[in-house]
């Protein structure tokens, strides 16, 4: 869920029009030896069309210019760090090539079993599981590795989107509370204490599959970079119902400093009023993870 300009109108339009017919055209060109494979439409995400490719594989194209580089992004690192990683992701099986009048970049991923956690929450007991896949993906990385202006930044340099989110949702709702002002005021004057880590920069609910109440994948990886980790903690109040379970992701995490939870804390009002102010618009599901991540800052912060 990448932004732009158009973040604030709701779901970014398509500058493509990608149909079965193309993805069809761009695996007899490129991957003939999958073009019998039944395919169907899936999802439609603010930045990617995602088919299912018969059954052990997916077909991901960007739906528009901003996500190209973000697949790239993918196609480079992801194959780097999955062999670190606790949880399964999809590391490209097929990379493809702009063709059939088609502009950009697209893979063949293995397809990952799993319901998206806005869905089906994930067992609170999956709150440790969780902290130890964080652990194996926050480590140094390179001088080269993709840089990203609106994920694991310090949080000054988003405030006046977030401030200017907030405004419209305190029309709009009743969740822009004083005690939530004051939680994001706390955020933007708390220094980063940690150093840059790998990060996945938009672990959001939707990204995350659980199956029968386990995290089964972590998907959709075009804002990976190197940044503040706070950015990735405040997936655990996206994910998370139970304050034990928070406490508890927090704890195995081990050595958060108090500066970096209320970072994060900042890091989940940002991906909160994002997701409540676009969803209002055209998005019910985004509606509701930003309800629920707003409630549950509220109650920790």
């Amino acid at each position: 869920m990448s932004e732009d300009k158009s973040s604030s109108i709701g779901t970014p339009l398509s500058d493509v029009e990608i149909d079965i017919t193309l993805v069809y055209s761009l695996l007899s060109d490129q991957h003939p030896d999958l073009m019998h494979l039944p395919i169907h439409l899936v999802d439609a995400g603010w930045d990617n069309v995602i088919f299912r490719l018969g059954d052990q594989l997916s077909v991901r194209l960007p739906r528009r210019k901003a996500a190209a580089t973000l697949i790239e992004n993918e196609q480079t690192w992801l194959p780097v760090l999955a062999p670190q990683l606790t949880i399964p992701v999809p590391t490209p099986y097929r990379i493809g090539k702009p063709g059939q009048s088609y502009p950009w970049r697209w893979s063949v991923l293995p397809w990952l079993a799993g319901i998206p956690a806005d869905q089906e929450e994930p067992h609170a007991n999956q709150s440790k599981f969780f902290a130890s896949f964080l652990r194996s993906l926050h480590t140094p990385a390179p001088l080269n590795a993709p840089q990203n202006p609106v994920r694991g930044v310090p949080l000054t340099q988003r405030a006046a989107s977030v401030e200017e989110r907030m405004q419209r949702l305190q029309i709009k709702t009743n969740l822009i509370t004083q005690k939530l002002r004051d939680i994001w005021n706390r955020a933007l004057n708390t220094p980063v204490d940690a150093e840059a880590k790998w990060l996945h920069g938009d672990l959001h609910p939707r990204n995350i599959l659980v199956e029968n109440g386990a995290i089964a994948g972590i998907i959709d990886w075009g804002d990976i970079t190197s940044g503040d980790i706070a950015t990735d903690l405040a997936s655990i109040w996206m994910l998370f119902s139970e304050p034990k379970a928070r406490s508890q992701a927090l704890a195995e995490y081990s050595n958060v400093s108090e500066a970096t939870i209320q970072r994060a804390l900042g890091w989940a009002i940002l991906f909160g009023v994002m997701l409540l102010d676009t969803g209002l618009v055209d998005n019910p599901r985004h509606v509701i993870m930003g309800e629920r991540t707003l409630h549950r800052v509220s109650q920790d912060g």
